[in-house]
C-alpha cells in the first residue's frame, strides 16, 4: 500500500486558481511596495490568497492498493546424454542440477520458477530423479510445446550446447526469426566451459549395407580436444563374433593434426547378414573418456551374386534338377563338381559332359572354402574323396555365417559315413550312429507339412504353386530328430524318430552364425518332371530352391520376424526390441513370441523371454533390462515359425558421447537473438528477473480537512485582510 496527495478539484480549475492566486499575489507586493504599506497587508493577503486557493483545490490524501502478479519464468534443462559427459565439477547434468537450484533460491518471492526437461520428446516436469538419458536435444519442438501449453515471461535454457535443434551454427538472423514470434527473453546457461581432455573417435562412415567379399571403404574420424597429446593413434577394426575373439579386418594409425584426424581404410566381410564392427582408438595417458575410444556399429551384409558350391556323387535325376536350377538362376554364381570317380578309379567314360579330372578336394576346402556362401551336398560319400578330414573346416565355416544344404541319395546322411562326423554336428537333425542305425526307407511316401512348414516364408512360393499337395516320393534317408531350435517343414507320415516324434524330411535350423537345411529325399525332381510338375508349370523345383538358398542368405523376403531396435541402443539404459510378422503371417490363434539374446562373445548369459499373443497380432515390443557395452544376437521365433536372428550393438552414451565437446558460443548466440544474456552455470543469478505485473489497484481519498473548514478559513482571512487594509488606510 501506499499514500500520497492530491485535490479534489480537477486538474484544471486547480492550474486555474493558481494562476489567478499568482496575479493576484503579485499585485499585492507591488501594492505594498509603492504604498509603503508595511508587512502586515503583505501578510495577511498572502494568507488570504492560499486560503482562498486551498479552500477551491480542497487537499486530500489518496491511499492506493496494487495486487501485484510475480513474474514467471521457465527454465528448459537439457536431459540428453552429451550432459552425463564430465562438466567443471562433476557431470554436466549435475552442473545443470546445481543452476536450476541456484536460480530458484536467487528468485524467490520475485518470480516463479517452473523447470522442465527436455530431450526427444515434450519436455517433462523436473525432479531431481531425473536422468539425462535422451538421445538428442531438441529445443524446437519443447519451445513449440510452451508456446501452445505453458505462459511464460522469460524463459532460461540450461545446456551443454550441443543442441540438435536448432543446431550449431545457425545463423543469428535465423535465430531471430524464430524466437522473434516467441516474444520473450530468451537466456542461457553454460554448464561446461571447456572441452576436456580427450581421445575419441567421433564419426565412423560405412555403408549400411555391404556386399560379401567386395572391400568396402571405410572413413574414421578421430577427434582429440582439450589439449591432450594424441600424436599417432593405433586403430583397429575388428568384427564381433559368436563365442569367440574378434576377427580383425583391418588397422590403420589416425595421425592426429590439430584436433582430428582422418583415417581411410577398406574391410570386408564374408558372410551374409547383420554384423558387428567395432572400431577402437589406443587412447593416450589423461585421456578423460575411455569409453568413446570404441565405436560398436551393426553393418548387413548381401551379396550380388551367390556363390555355391555344389558337389554331387553322381548324375542323378535330383542332381540334374537342382543343376540346372543353378545355372538358370543368373543371380547365382555355381562351382559344381560330380563325383564320378575315385583316386582308383580308371577314367574310361565317354561323356563329353562328365569331368574325370581328379576332386581338387584340399583345394577347394583349404583356400576356397571362405569364398562360399553356401555349399550343397548331394548324394555324395566324403570318405573315398579324402572330404573326411575337412569336415572340421566345414563345420566351423558354418559356425562362421556359411550356410550347408545335405540332400538325401544312397550316399548321404547316414549312408555316407557322417554319422559322429563334425559335419552332423552343424546339420539341424541328428544322425544315429551304430551298426543297427537305418540308413534309408526305401518306401514311397508323401511328406507331410508341419504346421512349421505351412507358416515358413521359405516354402511360400511352394504353397502357392500347390497348397498342400506334394508328389510321392521314392523313399528317404533316415534322419534323427531335430536339434535345439530347428523346425521340421515336412516330416514323414508314419515314421518317427527316438524322442517319438514324426521323423523330419525337411529341417532347417541356424547355428551359431550360419544356418543348414536337411532334404532327406533325392526325389525332389519330382517337383518340376512329374504329373504334379505339370500342374505347377515346372516351377515347382525352382520354387523350393529359391527359397531354401533364400533363406541361408537370409533374405528378408523368407524371414518370418522382422526384429527391428525401436531406439538406439544404449548401455546401461533398458533394450527395445520390436518383432513384427511378414503381411500374413500372424497366427491364427493364440502364439507365443520366444526371444532369446546373448552378447556375442558369450561373456553373458542369455536372456530369455516368452510373450504370448492372441489370435491375429502380428508383433510385439519387448524390453530387456539395461546391458553393458558390446555386441548382441537376438533369436526370435514366431509360433511355428522358424528362428530368426539379428545382430545389434549397445554403446556407452551412443552418439552423444561421440564428441564430447560443448558449444557455448551457440549458447551466447541463441541469447543474443533473443534478447537474453548468456552466462556460466555459477553466475546463475546474474540472469535479470521480469518485473511483476499489476492485476488490479485499490484507492481510497481522505480529505485533510473538510470543504466548510477551508471555506470559512479563506472568508475568516479574507476578512482580517480587509480589516489590515482599512487600519492603513489603503481603503
Amino acid at each position: 500500500m501506499s499514500e500520497h496527495l492530491s485535490v479534489a478539484a480537477p486538474t484544471w480549475l486547480g492550474w486555474a486558481a493558481c494562476g489567478v492566486g499568482a496575479l493576484a499575489a503579485g499585485l499585492l507586493v507591488l501594492e505594498v511596495w509603492r504604498t509603503r504599506s508595511g508587512k502586515a497587508v503583505l501578510a495577511s493577503g498572502v494568507a488570504a490568497i492560499v486560503a482562498l486557493l486551498l479552500a477551491i483545490v480542497r487537499p486530500e490524501r489518496v491511499q492506493t492498493h496494487e495486487v501485484r502478479s510475480l513474474p514467471t519464468v521457465t527454465v528448459l534443462i537439457d536431459a540428453s546424454r552429451s550432459m552425463a559427459l564430465p562438466g567443471n565439477e562433476g557431470t554436466r547434468f549435475s552442473e545443470a542440477q546445481r543452476a536450476v537450484a541456484a536460480l530458484a533460491d536467487a528468485a524467490k518471492g520475485k518470480a516463479e520458477v517452473r523447470a522442465f526437461a527436455f530431450g526427444r520428446k515434450e519436455p517433462e516436469p523436473w525432479s531431481t530423479t531425473l536422468t539425462a538419458v535422451h538421445p538428442t536435444s531438441q529445443l524446437d519442438p519443447a519451445l513449440t510445446w510452451l508456446e501452445t501449453r505453458e505462459r511464460s515471461d522469460a524463459l532460461v535454457v540450461i545446456s551443454d550446447g550441443r543442441l540438435d535443434t536448432p543446431v550449431p551454427g545457425t545463423s543469428r538472423d535465423a535465430l531471430a526469426t524464430r524466437f522473434k514470434a516467441f516474444g520473450i527473453p530468451i537466456h542461457t546457461v553454460n554448464v561446461v566451459d571447456d572441452a576436456p581432455k580427450d581421445a575419441h573417435i567421433r564419426s565412423v562412415s560405412l555403408a549400411s549395407t555391404a556386399v560379401a567379399h567386395v572391400p568396402v571403404p571405410l572413413r574414421v574420424e578421430v577427434g582429440c580436444t582439450g589439449g591432450l597429446s594424441c600424436g599417432d593413434l593405433e586403430l583397429r577394426v575388428r568384427e564381433l563374433r559368436d563365442h569367440g575373439s574378434a576377427r580383425d579386418l583391418s588397422r590403420g594409425v589416425a595421425k592426429v593434426s590439430g584436433e582430428t584426424a582422418l583415417v581411410e581404410m577398406n574391410v570386408t566381410l564374408d558372410t551374409v547378414g547383420h554384423h558387428v564392427l567395432e572400431v577402437s582408438i589406443a587412447a593416450p595417458a589423461g585421456d578423460s573418456i575411455p569409453e568413446n575410444n570404441r565405436r560398436l556399429f551393426p553393418v548387413r551384409v548381401t551379396r550380388e551374386r551367390v556363390r555355391v558350391l555344389h558337389v554331387a556323387g553322381r548324375p542323378t535325376h535330383d542332381v540334374k534338377a537342382v543343376r540346372e536350377w543353378l545355372k538358370s538362376n543368373a543371380s547365382i554364381d555355381t562351382v559344381a563338381f560330380f563325383i564320378l570317380r575315385t583316386h582308383s578309379d580308371n577314367a574310361n567314360a565317354r561323356d563329353h559332359e562328365l569331368s574325370l579330372i581328379p576332386f581338387p578336394v584340399d583345394e577347394l576346402f583349404t583356400q576356397h572354402l571362405a569364398s562360399f556362401d553356401a555349399i550343397i551336398f548331394q548324394d555324395f560319400d566324403a570318405q573315398p574323396y579324402g572330404l573326411d578330414r575337412h569336415l572340421p573346416a566345414i563345420a566351423a565355416y558354418v559356425n562362421n555365417g556359411g550356410g550347408l544344404v545335405m540332400v538325401g541319395g544312397p550316399n548321404s546322411f547316414v549312408a555316407g559315413g557322417y554319422a559322429g562326423t563334425a559335419l552332423a554336428s552343424v546339420l539341424p537333425v541328428g544322425l544315429e550312429s551304430g551298426s543297427q542305425a537305418a540308413a534309408a526307407d526305401v518306401d514311397s511316401f508323401v511328406p507331410t507339412w508341419s504346421d512349421e512348414g505351412r507358416a515358413a516364408p521359405l516354402l511360400g512360393p511352394l504353397r502357392s504353386l500347390s497348397g498342400d499337395e506334394l508328389p510321392s516320393m521314392p523313399g528317404t534317408n533316415v534322419l534323427g530328430a531335430l536339434r535345439p531350435g530347428a523346425s521340421a517343414l515336412w516330416t514323414h507320415p508314419s515314421r518317427r524318430t527316438r524322442d517319438g516324434k514324426p521323423m523330419p524330411v525337411l529341417a532347417i535350423g541356424e547355428v551359431g552364425n550360419g544356418r543348414s537345411v536337411a532334404l532327406g529325399i533325392d526325389g525332389g525332381w519330382l517337383l518340376g518332371f512329374s504329373t504334379f510338375g505339370l500342374r505347377s508349370g515346372g516351377r515347382a523345383t525352382a520354387a523350393l530352391w529359391d527359397g531354401l538358398l533364400g533363406w541361408l542368405m537370409r533374405d528378408p523376403r523368407y524371414e518370418p520376424v522382422q526384429i527391428e531396435l525401436a531406439e538406439e541402443c544404449v548401455a546401461g539404459e533398458p533394450v527395445h526390441l520390436e518383432l513384427r510378422a511378414l503381411p500374413g503371417l500372424a497366427p491364427k490363434e493364440a502364439s507365443t513370441i520366444t526371444i532369446d539374446v546373448q552378447q556375442l562373445d558369450g561373456s553373458t548369459k542369455p536372456l530369455h523371454r516368452e510373450i504370448a499373443t492372441a489370435s491375429g497380432e502380428g508383433g510385439a515390443r519387448i524390453t530387456f533390462d539395461a546391458m553393458p557395452a558390446g555386441g548382441y544376437s537376438a533369436r526370435a521365433r514366431f509360433g511355428n515359425t522358424t528362428t530368426v536372428r539379428r545382430d545389434f550393438a549397445c554403446e556407452v552414451g551412443g552418439q552423444e558421447w561421440a564428441d564430447p565437446r560443448p558449444a557455448p558460443e551457440h549458447m551466447r548466440a541463441i541469447a543474443d537473438a533473443a534478447r537474453g544474456v548468456s552466462v556460466s552455470a555459477r553466475d546463475v543469478k546474474r540472469i535479470p528477473l521480469p518485473e511483476a505485473k499489476v492485476l488490479t489497484t485499490m484507492r481510497r481519498d481522505l480529505p485533510l480537512l473538510p470543504a466548510w473548514v477551508w471555506a470559512l478559513a479563506a472568508a475568516t482571512l479574507a476578512g482580517a485582510h480587509w480589516i489590515v487594509r482599512r487600519r492603513t488606510g489603503l481603503l
